[in-house]
């Protein structure tokens, strides 16, 4: 399952997309992370790196 992001708390820093080794991170129109599940290899990069712990890997 790939990580998820929480909109209410994402900030829009950006920290994720430059952290994802699969790219697979992307800002949308509101400034927000979005994740593609298809390329999300759930490594938690991502999930490190985000200030504000948006982020999160389902179990």
């Amino acid at each position: 399952m790939a990580a998820v992001v929480d909109m209410d708390l994402c900030a829009g820093c950006a920290a994720c997309v430059e952290e994802c080794p699969t790219e697979s991170i992307t800002l949308n129109d509101d400034g927000q992370a979005v994740i593609d599940p298809e390329t999300c290899n759930d490594c938690g990069a991502c999930v490190e790196v985000c200030p504000s712990e948006a982020i999160s890997i389902p179990s």
